[in-house]
């Protein structure tokens, strides 16, 4: 292997790295985005963790067959094993919403002047209202398409959040994400599966199934709002 290619949403991210970073890749799998990032000269060192060995070793075994001397291999939980003073740009990418808020939670140094890039695979709205918690505001929302579907990408620094209606919860704030190419196909698959969730709680007589079905109404609502804006906007 002379190079590695990435995949589209490591891509994604990729682009959004500053020239010169020095960057955190939690949950690195195999290593590809930081090999990357160093060899095309964008980022200055990096740290990949992983806390499975598997994948961490193939990631080492990458990095020493390319002659990759910027790059630490460290087998932790989250950002455990990285000191912030090593790491301007933190990446998160391919886990839970939920997941990836844990991980920052249990990394409170990330909520100063470090870049967050954060590629949530599912509960993005867990991960955004996390965000807002912690005194982190998102500066930056992209969407990418990979194998058919379409995925997130959220940056974020340390400052004073901007509040999220319900709907930008789940699909993005929506000026920093409307400009996005793939926008109106992602605010339609929500609404698609939001429908479905709601077909099934209609049929249900649980009491805490009512409540979820008020909750998805006032985001369906929400997002309602957001097409008629972006169709209004684009005339």
């Amino acid at each position: 292997m002379d190079r590695v290619n990435l995949p589209p949403r490591l891509a994604r991210i990729a682009a959004l790295v500053p020239q010169g970073a020095n960057v955190a890749d939690v949950g690195t799998d195999h290593g590809l985005l930081p090999v990357w990032l160093l060899q095309n000269g964008i980022a200055a060192s990096a740290v990949a963790t992983d806390i499975r060995p598997g994948p961490l070793s193939r990631a080492e075994s990458i990095r020493r067959d390319l002659g990759i001397e910027a790059m630490r291999c460290i087998l932790c939980d989250g950002l455990e094993g990285v000191s912030p003073r090593e790491t301007d740009t933190v990446i998160i990418a391919g886990m839970g919403g939920e997941n990836i808020a844990e991980i920052l939670r249990k990394a409170p140094w990330t909520a100063s002047e470090t870049l967050l890039l954060l590629q949530p695979m599912s509960r993005p709205e867990a991960l955004r209202e996390a965000l807002n918690e912690s005194g982190i505001a998102i500066c930056g929302e992209y969407l990418v398409m990979d194998s058919g579907r379409i995925y997130p990408v959220i940056a974020a620094r340390g400052g004073e959040p901007a509040p999220c209606s319900p709907g930008e919860l789940y699909i993005g704030r929506y000026e920093l994400v409307s400009g996005e190419e793939l926008f109106p196909a992602a605010l339609a698959a929500l609404i698609k599966k939001l429908d479905h969730a709601a077909a099934g709680l209609e049929r249900s007589g649980r009491e805490d199934d009512r409540f979820r079905l008020e909750h998805i109404r006032r985001i369906r609502l929400d997002l309602d709002d957001m097409r008629r804006k972006y169709d209004a906007e684009r005339r």
